[in-house]
């Protein structure tokens, strides 16, 4: 089965299980991608590596969170109209996996308004959805594994350990504390 085949038959074709895991793949990966994206756009900007790319409405800065509710809000409302299959499940479970991601980015703005990342509670936040994303990955069974889902499970474990590689590194130079108390956003 070709990519455009598998992409035309997903969401209705196999049994619910299997249904039920590629959705799952699909959203942690798009899910892990989105974060570490976003995270490296952010630092970039901030040790200005890139220009400013942030949204202003007057002088007040729209934080990707706002993305993240309203991409999370359109998904929502698209599933539940339209239970939309092959392309449209395709490319929502992709939407709902960015706009997860964009939101949980920002969780510590989630408790404490005051416009930065002032604490690690975001970062927290974004382990503990992706570990609860990669939970529900492996609760398929292995028996039903096909090359590609080896593929993808393989291109999600080095993201993940990517990831907390970066994590521990900028953690040991002090540069979490930095990217997570920008000023002035």
């Amino acid at each position: 089965m070709n990519w455009r085949e598998h992409i035309y038959h997903f969401g209705h074709v196999g049994s619910p299980l299997v249904i039920t895991a590629r959705v799952a793949r699909l959203l942690l990966l798009a899910f892990v991608v989105t974060f570490l994206t976003a995270r490296i756009i952010v630092f970039l900007i901030a040790e200005q590596y890139l220009p400013n790319l942030f949204l202003f409405v007057g002088e007040t800065h729209v934080h990707h969170l706002n993305y993240g509710i309203y991409l999370l809000s359109f998904v929502g409302l698209l599933l539940l109209l339209l239970r939309p299959k092959g392309w449209g499940l395709y490319l929502a479970t992709i939407g709902y996996g960015i706009g997860l991601a964009l939101t949980f980015d920002e969780f510590g703005m989630w408790l404490f308004l005051g416009g930065s990342y002032n604490n690690h509670l975001s970062f927290d936040a974004i382990v503990i959805a992706a570990s609860l994303l990669t939970l529900l990955v492996l609760a398929t069974t292995v028996e039903e594994f096909h090359p590609r889902h080896w593929v993808l499970a393989a291109t999600i474990a080095v993201l993940v350990l990517v990831l907390s590689a970066l994590a521990f590194l900028a953690h040991s130079q002090g540069i979490m504390a930095k990217v997570f108390s920008i000023r002035g956003l």
